[in-house]
């Protein structure tokens, strides 16, 4: 039986892959927390998973470039992503110390 090489071709690493930012994301908010940062590419759909029994927002903290309502108790919602390249803080406008970030790039 041949040992299986480690080595990986050129391009193939799938945290490295060119099409990796391209793909949309998902925030799934749980326990009044919306979890890591999430990076996307610009103008990405972005789909929002509400794991709480309480409806949230994910609401830009500055201008207006992203705020979804998403329901409770497995409720979902997209929006797109700003096409400038960035970091977007956001937060919850109906509990105010639920804070995430957004990454466009």
């Amino acid at each position: 039986m041949p040992a299986p090489t480690s080595a990986p071709a050129s391009g193939s690493s799938p945290g490295a892959s060119p099409t990796a930012a391209t793909a949309a994301g998902t925030i799934t908010i749980k326990d009044f927390a919306f979890g890591d940062p999430l990076t996307v590419a610009p103008g990405a759909t972005v789909a929002v998973t509400n794991m709480d029994t309480a409806a949230h927002t994910v609401t830009a903290d500055e201008g207006a470039a992203f705020d979804t309502e998403v329901k409770g108790g497995g409720g979902t919602a997209t929006f797109t992503a700003p096409t400038k390249p960035g970091s977007y803080p956001y937060h919850c406008t109906f509990h105010p110390g639920m804070h995430g970030v957004l990454i466009v790039k």
